[in-house]
């Protein structure tokens, strides 16, 4: 089978879907064709750009491009501009000369998706897109919002009318969360018989616990490096530092918390602008982006994984490690967290330390973070939710030559 997978960016080293679906379903038999344009990863919030520092891995991909890429085609090709959004240039000479038999895209609406709706009868491919925004980032979803009527028409001529159209030549729009999917059926426009929930998953041959001597040894040995004491607890978050995300409530926890007494440390692997705020806190150990291979020793080197806000798929990596997690209240996702993570009220530093003080008992960490690990292997391993995607997609293929 020729699948292309559609994207804005290529973000190497990193471990998103964008990597990871790939790499899995090129190792299950399918010849995988990634097609992305010649845009940062950061592209849409440029003020993000800061928050990834000289890491090389967002950078573009050349148009005109094709490389071998962890068993998979990567294609480069140019962008313009149109009503404002990003397109791609030259797409259907690609399809053309690639002939998939399933094009999925990584969005249910924009461009890229568009394209392929537009392109799709002449083309005879089946159709598959996604969405993977949560209304924690999406504030027309959250609760008690009350959106202008401008605002409404916008979203209306500029999200759900097209969605539509997309969604009536799709075959199956994948919500990552069942707000995601909410989002994609009230703001997006896809219909609702055409959405499936499936998570996004977690790369569990990289992310495993420390379950054996070697490791125990490798996370007793990067504790060291990072000046950590063996009897402290270490609560790690990862991710963009940036306002909406704000890390920089644990590090205020973790300072209040050993003025308490209590032997904690905070580790922080990331960057943005609440990055400099964050270093002056004497409990938190700051260190830059790194590519995805690298993180798995820092997470079993650290005891809890904390997301203050916004939810983050590095809760997955974490989780898979063997760590308990840490989400504000307002998650949605919950199967995220389901026996092995924790709430805390959304914002509050008291609530949120309380949450953190629980968990210095270590035989509780242990119950949540083994629990964490069987469930990332059992559900939401890439292995897994790459072979259900592949099922899909050959049920859908016959359907269409029956």
């Amino acid at each position: 089978m020729r699948i292309a997978l559609l994207s804005y960016t290529f973000p190497r080293g990193m471990g998103y879907i964008g990597n990871m679906l790939p790499r899995y379903l090129a190792r299950l038999g399918a010849q995988v064709h990634y097609i992305t344009m010649d845009l940062p990863h950061y592209f849409q919030s440029g003020g993000h750009a800061a928050s990834y520092g000289a890491f090389e891995g967002l950078g573009v991909v050349a148009p005109q491009s094709v490389e071998q890429y962890d068993g998979f085609t990567l294609h480069g090709l140019a962008h313009r501009e149109l009503l404002g959004q990003m397109a791609y240039t030259g797409l259907r000479r690609k399809l053309e000369a690639l002939r998939p038999h399933v094009v999925q895209s990584f969005l249910a609406i924009g461009w890229p998706a568009l394209q392929a709706a537009l392109d799709q009868p002449a083309m005879g491919y089946r159709l598959f897109t996604a969405n993977h925004t949560t209304a924690s980032v999406f504030p027309p979803a959250q609760a008690g919002h009350r959106s202008s009527v401008p605002a409404r028409a916008k979203n209306a001529l500029g999200r759900y009318l097209p969605g539509r159209f997309i969604s009536g030549r799709t075959d199956i729009c994948y919500a990552a969360t069942v707000d995601c999917a909410d989002v994609a059926i009230r703001f997006f426009g896809v219909q609702s018989a055409k959405v499936v929930v499936m998570p996004l998953g977690v790369d569990t041959e990289l992310f495993a616990p420390a379950a054996s001597p070697a490791l125990e040894a490798a996370r007793t040995a990067t504790r060291r490096a990072l000046g950590i004491a063996a009897e402290e607890v270490v609560f790690i978050y990862t991710g963009q530092f940036t306002e909406a995300k704000n890390p920089l409530l644990l590090a205020d926890a973790v300072e209040e918390l050993n003025r308490e007494g209590l032997p904690v440390r905070a580790l922080f692997i990331g960057g943005g602008v609440q990055d400099a705020r964050i270093r002056t806190r004497a409990r938190s150990i700051v260190r830059a982006f790194m590519p995805n291979h690298e993180l798995p020793p820092y997470y079993r080197a650290a005891d809890v994984g904390v997301w203050p806000t916004q939810e983050s798929t590095s809760m997955l990596d974490a989780a898979a490690c063997g760590l308990p997690i840490v989400v504000n209240d307002t998650l949605q996702a919950v199967e995220r967290i389901s026996g092995n993570g924790v709430t805390y009220r959304l914002n509050d530093l008291s609530d949120l330390k309380s949450v953190l003080r629980g968990l210095m008992s270590v035989e509780r960490r242990q119950a949540l973070g083994q629990c964490g690990a069987r469930r990332m292997e059992a559900e939401f391993s890439w292995r897994r939710l790459a072979a259900r995607r592949l099922q899909d997609y050959e049920r859908h293929l016959a359907g269409a030559s029956t």
